[in-house]
């Protein structure tokens, strides 16, 4: 469905706003919303966010709303008694559909989605820096673990070294020590790192809204052979995914690339999710690369390639970088050593 087969549209996921126009803000309780007519789109937004909004949002007019106001009596007169309106399904409650009194809805969520896919040369030039960031705080931080230190300390060590180069988290960080890098979202505990542990961090920075992801490994002391092998075995799928990215092959085809390293090895068990995600104004978004899937990768995509495996009781390995597809291939965003590094017990 293409936004020019509705009468108008009345869009409200706060990043569907941030991309269509410009404003980025998180109203909690309160409604934002977007309503786009073909003669030109107002933003609604409550009144604490008025001035961030006028300063920040391009193309559109900005109205507010008190605390007390009805908030949907500004909608109505933005959308002007549309007929067939355009509407995020996934993103829309009952309340608003019936204080909007919507005759006919059509979901536009996906066609929304589909033109964040592909990235303009500014939003690559923004996830470019937002992995540069990357880089530095993986360098700087491994530089200074060492056994003794908590996960949670890591933790906090890499977003501060984040904000110190004038980025956010992109999320909250996973670092993972010992058996606990087994379990691909464990959240930092007060467990220390401790000599013959691996160690998974998986972080990134945003600059400007958008996101950078990436994992690396470390070990306490010298590795064992088993840990070695392992890294190395991730490291070919990861390689071996890298390969397979470029326009017009599927999602799928990169994911068994990887997929086929590990399995071949006789750990395909090992290896439970997707080999990556795009990534953008969200650190999860379209395009999905999941086993089989069929979506076409085309130029200006970013995507995540993030081949694992997990074993209970020993541990994990993952190693991520951020990637652009092109023609004949893709570019890396990220170039932090991938090595097992080796940090002080």
């Amino acid at each position: 469905m293409a936004l020019s087969d509705v009468n108008a549209a009345y869009i409200t996921r706060p990043v569907s706003i941030a991309y269509l126009a410009g404003f980025s803000a998180e109203p909690h309780e309160r409604l934002m919303a977007l309503a786009v007519r073909p003669d030109g789109a107002t933003l609604i937004v409550p009144a604490l966010e008025h001035e961030n909004a006028a300063a920040h949002s391009t193309g559109v007019e900005v109205v507010s709303w008190r605390d007390g106001d009805d908030p949907y009596r500004l909608v109505r007169s933005a959308l002007d008694d549309t007929g067939r309106l355009g509407v995020e399904k996934d993103h829309l409650t009952v309340y608003a559909a019936e204080a909007l009194g919507i005759r006919e809805m059509v979901d536009i969520a996906p066609e929304v989605r589909r033109l964040r896919r592909t990235k303009s040369p500014g939003e690559l030039d923004k996830l470019a820096r937002a992995a540069a960031i990357t880089d530095e705080v993986t360098d700087e931080v491994i530089g200074r673990l060492a056994g003794g230190i908590s996960e949670l300390e890591v933790a906090l060590k890499l977003g501060a070294a984040i904000g110190a180069r004038g980025a956010t988290p992109a999320f909250d960080a996973s670092v993972q020590a010992g058996p606990n890098s087994a379990m691909p979202h464990h959240h930092p505990s007060g467990r220390k790192l401790a000599s013959g542990d691996l160690v998974l961090l998986d972080f990134g920075a945003a600059f400007e809204g958008y996101h950078a992801d990436t994992t690396r490994m470390a070990v306490v002391g010298v590795p064992g052979a088993r840990q070695l092998e392992i890294h190395a075995l991730v490291l070919r799928a990861h390689d071996a995914a890298i390969d397979a990215v470029r326009s017009g092959t599927t999602a799928g085809a990169v994911d068994a690339a990887a997929r086929d390293v590990i399995a071949a090895a006789g750990l395909g068990d090992r290896f439970f999710h997707r080999v990556g995600h795009g990534l953008g104004l969200e650190v999860h978004e379209d395009p999905s690369l999941d086993p089989g899937s069929l979506t076409v990768l085309e130029p200006g995509m970013v995507m995540t390639i993030e081949p694992g495996i997990y074993i209970p009781g020993w541990g994990g390995v993952r190693i991520e970088d951020d990637v652009v597809v092109e023609a004949n291939g893709c570019r890396l965003l990220t170039h932090a050593d991938r090595a097992l590094r080796v940090v002080r017990a």
